[in-house]
């Protein structure tokens, strides 16, 4: 197999998105894409699933909007996953190809692990997305991992509706009242379940990246602790710690890091270097 020049810019390169419909919410569908289009070109989009059961319907619009080609799976057997076969066959056709610079694997389910190893291993670039629960075997075969809930649109609040003016009828107006005193007299319900917020920083992991490229006065190159970090821990993110930098993340955190500004020799451009602090 002839594998594609993997210098290329990273707009030319070639991608296969590849969607395992178990295991991927439509609401991820529009962030995700644009999280793939910072790496390449979605060359292959597909989608695998029973979409003649009830639980795939959603999918019907998000298909239809984002031109992703659906690849119709039965379960024929209770209790197999048939999609997930459909899914690695396919993978490893368009790889023999030889046409693609990477595959994106989206599904949060260990069975694509070993798939994800042997991409890598034929000197492909595997970039997974998944969500928060994904076993991080899957995580670890990937080249690049994003959790999906950084991708999630924020769905607008709804504002209530202040009733018109006018005389509301005496009986509905007593019952309203009625609702709202055993509301106030029950106890409060609890609240439901929030998306949580921003992790901890992983201040030790980034004080290691920031020593393997440092120089003699603890200085390193961001871009290089970034690639570090990258390669160590596939599923690192600046946006799981309340940012979309890296360099505005360390900015955050001025106790433990400072970033400086250094005007490229040659260039007229910058580049940013940071120092851990003790």
């Amino acid at each position: 197999m002839k594998a594609r020049n993997a210098t290329q810019d990273d707009e030319q390169r070639r991608l296969a998105v590849l969607i395992d419909a178990d295991n991927a919410q439509p609401s991820v569908i529009g962030g995700l894409l644009a999280e793939v289009a910072k790496y390449g070109v979605a060359s292959v989009k597909r989608i695998y699933g029973d979409f003649t059961s009830n639980q795939q319907s959603q999918w019907k619009k998000a298909l239809l909007k984002h031109s992703i080609s659906p690849v119709q799976q039965f379960a024929y057997t209770s209790g197999k996953n048939a999609t997930d076969s459909s899914l690695i066959i396919d993978a490893m056709d368009l790889m023999y190809t030889g046409r693609f610079d990477g595959f994106c694997l989206v599904s949060s389910d260990s069975d694509f692990t070993r798939l994800a190893q042997r991409l890598r291993e034929e000197g492909l670039t595997v970039y997974g997305f998944g969500e928060r629960k994904t076993p991080d075997a899957f995580v670890q075969a990937c080249d690049k991992f994003v959790y999906t809930e950084v991708l999630r649109a924020q769905e607008p609040v709804a504002v209530p509706v202040a009733p018109k003016p006018g005389k509301q009828p005496a009986k509905k107006t007593a019952r309203v009242a009625k609702q709202a005193a055993v509301q106030a007299a029950a106890p409060p319900a609890s609240a439901p379940a929030k998306p949580s917020g921003p992790l901890p920083l992983p201040l030790e992991l980034i004080r290691q990246a920031i020593e393997e490229g440092s120089d003699e006065e603890g200085w390193a190159h961001l871009g290089s602790v970034g690639n570090y970090l990258n390669k160590i821990r596939p599923d690192f993110d600046p946006r799981l710690y309340g940012q979309k930098k890296l360099s505005d993340l360390l900015r955050q955190h001025p106790r433990h890091f400072t970033v400086e500004e250094r005007a490229t020799p040659g260039s007229g451009g910058k580049t940013l270097f940071v120092r851990a602090l003790d």
